[in-house]
């Protein structure tokens, strides 16, 4: 993959325009923030039965908006890399508060895992501080629940009609980083779909990173503000094909849909990391493959502290 700078002859035109592989990078930045975050481990008698808790648990996690937390399968663990010795998987859970992310954990376990047949939940970080994670839900065994310390680490075993759940008592919590992202503008939606699959499929091969949306993409990206006073945000039309002779477009007439995709990751690292892949895979298809540009969603640096340029990004 080749990146150049594609000076323009016009004296009128200032901006040195940058293409990878025939695609536009925009010069703009997507604008992320601060969270609090934490890794579990849930195992199970196959990975089936894992990932069936898994997915239950993250479900309803895209945005904080209106979810309470982003969360989603960070990746799959071989027997090998479990406490337990069975197969398993790393999941990562993001809130704006340690008190949501609290919240959120304990109700998600303890739907979710706790009833899951064979499944025991594990912690997956350590950190500063500890969020429970079998600490409360112990009590759901009405007093027959017993724990035991391994290696300074206590466990619960909490009776259930298939055995016992063994849940650890605690997890770490991770300051974090949410809502970096890009936006991928294609010829046709169907180009745009093959490109964000792939970009998302790079994505889940990094570690600490997730893209919580449904399939880790978003049709729905937003602007600050409303016409409708109630609405803190809504749908950002600059860049709606339909409403392209109607408001202050931002497409160009070639572009017939627009794709977004959010990540969140355990650090800046991690999240630089995560965009680089995932844009990489965007523009590894390149061109030939129907994109036209790549931008990103901020705030005018008003939202965030955290500002990952897209140029610097693939530089």
């Amino acid at each position: 993959m080749r990146l150049w700078r594609e000076h323009p002859h016009s004296p009128c035109l200032r901006e040195t325009r940058v293409i990878v592989n025939g695609v536009s990078i925009d010069d703009t930045y997507a604008e992320a923030f601060g969270m609090k975050a934490t890794r579990i481990v849930i195992t199970a008698a196959s990975m089936t039965w894992a990932k069936h808790a898994a997915n239950a648990a993250f479900g309803f996690a895209t945005s904080v908006i209106a979810c309470g937390c982003e969360a989603g399968i960070e990746r799959e663990l071989s027997p090998e890399e479990t406490p337990d010795g069975r197969p398993g998987v790393a999941g990562l859970l993001f809130a704006v508060s340690t008190k949501e992310l609290a919240k959120q954990l304990e109700r998600r376990v303890g739907q979710c895992v706790l009833t899951c047949p064979t499944t025991a939940v594990f912690a997956g970080c350590t950190g500063d501080e500890a969020l429970p994670l079998g600490k409360n839900l112990r009590y759901f065994g009405d007093g027959w629940q017993m724990s035991k310390v391994v290696a300074g680490r206590r466990y619960w075993r909490i009776p259930v009609m298939d055995g016992e759940f063994l849940a650890e008592e605690t997890t770490g919590l991770l300051r974090s980083v949410g809502g970096g992202n890009f936006l991928v503008l294609a010829r046709s939606t169907a180009q745009a779909l093959t490109a964000c699959e792939a970009a998302v499929a790079a994505i889940a091969k990094t570690p600490g990173a997730i893209a919580p949306f449904p399939g880790g993409v978003v049709r729905s990206g937003s602007k600050v503000g409303s016409k409708y006073k109630a609405l803190p945000a809504s749908t950002n039309d600059a860049f709606c094909p339909t409403l392209r002779g109607a408001t202050k477009s931002e497409l160009s007439p070639e572009v017939e849909t627009v794709l977004e995709i959010v990540i969140d990751a355990v650090d800046d690292d991690a999240m630089k990391t995560a965009m680089r892949a995932g844009l990489d895979a965007v523009c590894a298809i390149g061109a030939d493959g129907g994109i036209v540009r790549l931008s990103a969603g901020n705030y005018g640096g008003k939202l965030g502290q955290f500002h990952y340029r897209l140029r610097e990004i693939l530089a």
